[in-house]
């Protein structure tokens, strides 16, 4: 194993464009849920079923009540030593004159909080809303973002739903427009944002390096960036707990916490 991050870390000093995805497995180990597999719940509603436009719709009380227990969460989450390795490599390659781009799965604002400046945030962020009549997007990191979302938005299975008059639910700043706000975040079903997506394309396709870490690459389109990258022959490094099968098509495969092997990796 030794042999093999020394390798890795030759190729990162050698490279000039740097490319880092990372996914949910980064921010686990920060106490963000994942919501996937066996406890994969929010009270008794898979996660997948509230993020939709058409949930928002039927109930977008609901919606906004399961939102803000993440974004309660995030905000009580810390960026762990993998986040902090990241951002203080991002921060030395820029001063060697060389380029790294974070393009994130996550929408916990933890890279940025732990200092990375170039994070392409592919499904949209805890922290900006949507107005669903202007389409105003806007930064909101006030939690709760309403008086009638203070309650603790509790997972428990037991808990009853607010049933939170829409009056009260997060509405457009703008005088002219007092619409509802909705999460700025990608919905099942929803397409990606032209800018972020063509960002991200653009870096898949110069860097001559790629690291990936904590995501499964199961959700499209991020799910092809690394295997595009491993096909033009660049490396790609994965950081998981476990092997995928996109594994055998990468150069280097660390398996373990991401806050053990993206430090070593990136140290000094």
């Amino acid at each position: 194993m030794a042999s093999v991050m020394k390798s890795l870390r030759d190729s990162l000093g050698s490279a000039k464009n740097i490319l880092i995805l990372t996914g949910s497995g980064i921010s686990a180990e920060s106490g963000i849920p994942t919501f996937r597999g066996a406890g994969g719940l929010w009270r008794t509603y898979l996660a997948q079923s509230l993020a939709s436009s058409r949930a928002f719709k039927s109930d977008p009380s609901l919606v906004w009540e399961f939102y803000e227990y993440r974004r309660k969460n995030a905000k009580r989450a810390q960026p762990n030593k993998a986040h902090d390795a990241i951002a203080s490599f991002e921060n030395r390659m820029t001063k060697e004159g060389k380029k790294v781009t974070i393009v994130t799965q996550n929408v916990d604002g933890l890279h940025q909080q732990a200092g990375s400046k170039n994070v392409i945030e592919l499904h949209g962020s805890l922290f900006k809303t949507k107005c669903t009549v202007c389409e105003n997007i806007e930064v909101n990191n006030t939690v709760p973002i309403c008086p009638a979302l203070a309650g603790d938005c509790s997972p428990d299975p037991d808990a009853d739903a607010s049933d939170i008059p829409i009056d009260d639910l997060p509405k457009c700043q703008k005088a002219s427009c007092k619409g509802l706000l909705r999460p700025h975040i990608v919905w099942f079903g929803e397409c990606l944002e032209d800018e972020l997506l063509n960002a991200a394309e653009d870096a898949v396709e110069k860097c001559d390096i790629c690291l990936v870490i904590g995501t499964s690459l199961i959700v499209y389109p991020a799910a092809m960036f690394a295997p595009r990258v491993s096909e033009r022959g660049v490396p790609v490094a994965e950081f998981n707990l476990e092997e995928t099968d996109k594994t055998i098509n990468f150069q280097y495969h660390f398996k373990g916490p991401c806050t053990t092997t993206v430090p070593e990796a990136l140290a000094p």
